[in-house]
């Protein structure tokens, strides 16, 4: 009979977000225990992983009215073109289906034209709706169409081989595709027994807010384990199985996507009712309807400062509407949709 070979265990980690401080850019995570020497293994490979390989979305090129090459200036526009295309360089885009996209910008009259005023596909979110595209004098007109690709890291201009200039007039440029704007790790010394030698892993993961650091620790880490699983020349050994698993306790289990808005299973079927529950007073549900706000789910996932451009909701409804929301353990900006909810719901039945 053939001898199956014992293999000694190695020491199972648990993995810990700081709730407190976790938002959709900034995220810090404590792994511990690690083998002796691990921390330093685990903590490079991630950082490496998380700035080079995570996928982002970004504007590969742009077409400006009127204009055919990036070193024209723009009648009735106080940016030339090359600065309207470092302020473009600075959009930070959600990309929720990982497809290409187009985005549009129009403005005619004197005014600031910034990223809130770009309207985009429907699987494409810009995130910072305050930053300045351009500014346009009285008679002044700017008409932007952007094309959105996903990649990752930094990508030059796609410039057409042996073209000086496109039909469509289109400017390509420079693209950083990358989610991660930094990541830092920190190893200590941690005791497991009377044993002081091994590592406590401590990772601080910043993104552009497109992503927050939960997803992209998970994205980093899968492609970490497809590219080392090839190579495998045997059957795995199952250290898992073999070695002895931390005991479950409620506070060091990883953040679910649920605990990250501070939810609980009860609020989900919340989010899926009609306005209504909130009981409002007639002149705030009345806008919030004619804006098309009809469920909670609808009302939450609005950014706090895009409800006063609904016509007629002042402050005074801003205010209500806030307070029935906090009562509801709610808030606005929350990034969840309507299948995530339905999903969830169905895990947690």
């Amino acid at each position: 009979m053939e001898n199956i070979k014992s293999y000694k265990p190695l020491t199972i980690p648990h993995l810990v977000w700081d709730r407190e401080s976790l938002t959709d850019s900034y995220g810090e995570l404590v792994v511990q225990p690690l083998e002796p020497g691990f921390g330093m293994t685990i903590g490079n490979a991630l950082r490496r992983a998380l700035l080079g390989a995570v996928e982002g979305a970004a504007v590969t090129s742009i077409v400006i009215k009127g204009v055919n090459n990036e070193f024209s200036t723009i009648a009735g526009v106080i940016e030339d073109t090359m600065q309207l295309v470092l302020n473009i360089k600075q959009l930070v885009i959600r990309n929720k289906e990982g497809k290409a996209g187009t985005m549009r910008l129009q403005v005619s009259g004197e005014g600031v034209a910034t990223a809130g005023n770009i309207v985009a596909d429907t699987h494409l979110e810009i995130v910072n709706k305050e930053h300045i595209i351009a500014h346009v004098a009285h008679e002044g007109e700017l008409d932007i169409t952007f094309y959105i690709d996903s990649g990752r890291g930094y990508q030059t201009a796609q410039w057409p081989a042996e073209e000086r200039y496109q039909k469509d007039n289109r400017i390509y440029i420079d693209s950083m595709f990358s989610p991660i704007k930094r990541v830092m790790f920190e190893i200590e010394k941690t005791r497991v027994g009377q044993n002081i030698d091994y590592d406590r892993l401590i990772l601080r993961i910043y993104t552009n807010g497109s992503e927050n650091p939960v997803s992209v620790l998970h994205y980093a880490v899968s492609v970490l384990r497809t590219q080392l699983e090839h190579f495998l020349a045997l059957a795995e050994i199952p250290f898992n199985d073999i070695s002895a698993k931390p005991e479950k306790k409620e506070e060091k289990r990883p953040i679910s996507h649920l605990e990250k808005f501070g939810l609980k299973s009860g609020q989900l079927e919340l989010l899926l009712k009609p306005i209504e529950e909130l009981e409002l007073s007639v002149r705030a549900h009345n806008c919030l309807k004619n804006a098309g706000i009809n469920r909670i789910i609808d009302l939450v996932t609005i950014p706090e400062d895009d409800l006063l451009k609904i016509k007629n909701f002042g402050r005074k409804s801003l205010n209500e509407v806030k307070e029935s929301v906090k009562i509801l353990g709610l808030s606005f900006g929350m990034h969840i949709s309507e299948e995530e909810v339905k999903r969830l719901l169905e895990t947690t039945k």
